[in-house]
């Protein structure tokens, strides 16, 4: 069994996992609010390819470091 050296990973104050959870909920069901399936498909997917854009560009960029 792997053990997590759980210093590695700072508290950070002040953060409340939950309520950053459920604002991102809430964000997310006020822009798809009276939208189709299809719609809300084509949201995450979309999102989904902002993630994977952000995530090659900062690995390029820590590559660079």
């Amino acid at each position: 069994m792997t053990k997590i050296d759980w210093s590695k990973y700072p508290i950070i104050p002040g953060y409340d996992p939950v309520q950053c959870k459920r604002e991102a909920h809430a964000r997310i069901r006020k822009e798809t609010e009276g939208m189709t399936d299809a719609e809300v498909r084509e949201y995450y997917r979309c999102g989904a390819e902002r993630f994977d854009e952000d995530m090659k560009r900062r690995r390029a960029e820590l590559a660079k470091k």
